[in-house]
C-alpha cells in the first residue's frame, strides 16, 4: 500500500493516445521520471463515455495504471499512473473561456481534486503553471517553440517557479527576450525511450522480410512526422534516384498518409512505402531493420527549434544515420552520431549522402557499439534527473515507497 505520497504530476490539453511529437515527448518525459522512481502521474483530459459516468464526475481524480493501449502507443513502463480528467458536453464544444478544458483544470479539477496529493507540477501549459504557483506549489515549465507573449514577472520570479526546459537555443534566446529569467532557463535535448535499445534481431528480420522487395537489398527508414518542412518531398525525390533501395516512412495522421502515397504515386516513385503511425513497441525493431536511417529536414524557420526527438531513437537502434544540416542537429556534427550530413534542400546530395553510408557502413545485426554508446547519455530517465536536479531538494517530489 502507498504512503501518502505528494506527486509530481504532468499535465497535458489533449487526450491520449495520438502520435503527435510534442505528445510523444510529454508522455515520454513522464514516464522518464516514474522509471526514476518518482511518484509521477500523467494528467489529461478525457470525453466519451468516461465523461459522462456519474462516479467520475463526483470523483474526477482516480490515478490508476497505465491502460493497454498507452503502453503500445509510447513503449512506456509500468512505474507511470495515469488520470484522466472528464470533460462532458458542452466543455470544448463551445469556444468561450468558461466551457475551456484548461479552464476546468486549472479553476474545479486542480485546487478541488488534485491539489492535496500534489507535490510538483510539470507542464507545458502556461495557465497550468501559473494555476500550480497561485495554489502553492512548485512548477516546471516546458516550452519548444517560439510565441509572441511576454511571460508576466509575478510568475516567472516567484519562488516557487523552480525552471523552464526548451530544447533549442533559439527558443531559448526568444524566451529570455520575453521575459523568462536566464538562469531559470535550461535547454536539453528530447531523449530516447529506454526500450529502444533493445535489441529485436528476429522481430527485424521480419520486418526486412516483409519490406524489401523485387531483388531489392537496403533498406532506408524515416521516421516522424509527415509534413513538407520534414523533407518528405525530398525524400520521395531521393528514392526516385536510388531505384535500388526500399524507402518506408513510419508515422503522419490518415490524410498526410495519403497525400504522400498519391504524390508518389503521380512521380512514379515506386520504392517508397507510408507505413502510417507505427506503435512505438512495434517502431524499434522497425528502425533496427534499417540499414540506413534517414533524417531530411528543410531549411527555414522550422529548421531553427525543431526538437530532434527521433534523432535519439535512431541512434538507440545503432544504425548510421544521414542528416540535413540544421542548426538544431550542428551541435552533433563534431561526434560519432551522424554517418553522413548534407544541405537541406537538396534531394541529390542526400541520395549521394545515402549512397556513400551504404557503401561505407556494412549492415550489422547488432548495431554500431559507438552509435549506441553515445546515445545512452540521452536517456529520458537522464533527462528527467537533470530537470529535479534544479528543483530546491525540499520541493521534490516523493519516490514511490510500498508498505512490506
Amino acid at each position: 500500500m502507498i504512503k501518502n505520497q505528494k506527486n509530481y504530476n504532468f499535465f497535458l490539453t489533449e487526450e491520449l493516445p495520438k502520435p503527435e511529437a510534442h505528445l510523444i515527448q510529454s508522455a515520454n518525459a513522464a514516464n522518464g521520471a516514474a522509471n526514476l522512481g518518482y511518484s509521477t502521474i500523467l494528467i489529461y483530459p478525457t470525453q466519451g463515455i468516461q465523461a459522462i459516468n456519474p462516479f467520475n464526475l463526483l470523483r474526477p481524480f482516480q490515478p490508476r495504471k497505465v491502460p493497454e493501449n498507452l503502453i503500445k502507443y509510447y513503449n512506456l513502463q509500468d512505474k507511470l499512473k495515469v488520470a484522466t480528467l472528464p470533460m462532458p458536453w458542452p466543455i470544448d464544444y463551445y469556444k468561450n473561456k468558461f466551457t475551456n478544458s484548461n479552464t476546468i483544470t486549472t479553476k474545479y479539477y486542480f485546487p478541488f481534486h488534485i491539489l492535496a496529493t500534489t507535490k510538483l507540477v510539470h507542464a507545458w501549459n502556461w495557465n497550468f503553471v501559473k494555476a500550480a504557483i497561485k495554489n502553492g506549489i512548485p512548477a516546471i515549465y516546458e516550452h519548444h517553440h517560439h510565441e509572441d507573449k511576454k511571460f508576466e514577472p509575478e510568475i516567472v520570479n516567484h519562488p516557487l517557479f523552480q525552471v523552464a526546459v526548451t530544447v533549442a537555443d533559439t527558443v531559448r534566446e526568444s524566451m529570455i527576450e520575453h521575459g523568462m529569467p536566464p538562469e531559470k532557463l535550461i535547454k536539453l535535448h528530447n531523449g530516447y525511450n529506454k526500450s529502444f535499445i533493445i535489441r529485436q534481431p528476429q522481430k527485424a528480420v521480419i520486418w526486412r522480410e516483409k519490406l524489401l522487395k523485387n531483388n531489392q537489398k537496403y533498406l532506408v527508414v524515416y521516421a516522424g512526422a509527415l509534413q513538407k518542412f520534414k523533407g518528405i518531398d525530398i525524400l520521395i525525390d531521393v528514392a526516385s534516384q536510388m531505384p535500388h533501395v526500399q524507402f518506408v516512412c513510419a508515422g503522419g495522421k490518415l490524410h498526410e498518409v495519403e497525400h504522400y502515397q498519391l504524390l508518389a504515386k503521380e512521380k512514379q516513385v515506386n520504392n517508397i512505402l507510408f507505413l502510417g503511425y507505427i506503435l512505438h513497441d512495434e517502431l524499434a525493431s522497425l528502425l533496427q531493420a534499417a540499414d540506413v536511417l534517414a533524417h531530411p529536414h528543410c531549411s527555414g524557420k522550422a529548421a531553427t527549434f525543431t526538437s530532434p526527438m527521433k534523432l535519439f531513437d535512431y541512434l538507440a537502434s545503432g544504425n548510421p544515420i544521414v542528416a540535413t544540416e540544421i542548426s538544431s542537429l550542428t551541435e552533433f556534427k563534431n561526434t560519432q552520431a551522424i554517418a553522413a550530413w548534407c544541405e537541406p534542400d537538396n534531394p541529390h546530395k542526400f541520395a549521394e549522402a545515402l549512397q556513400w553510408v551504404l557503401e561505407n557502413y556494412p549492415r550489422q545485426v547488432d548495431g554500431y557499439p559507438e552509435i549506441i554508446e553515445f546515445v545512452k547519455q540521452f536517456s529520458w530517465e537522464n533527462r528527467a534527473e537533470k530537470i529535479i536536479s534544479y528543483v530546491d531538494e525540499s520541493l521534490r517530489p516523493s519516490m514511490i515507497t510500498t508498505d512490506n
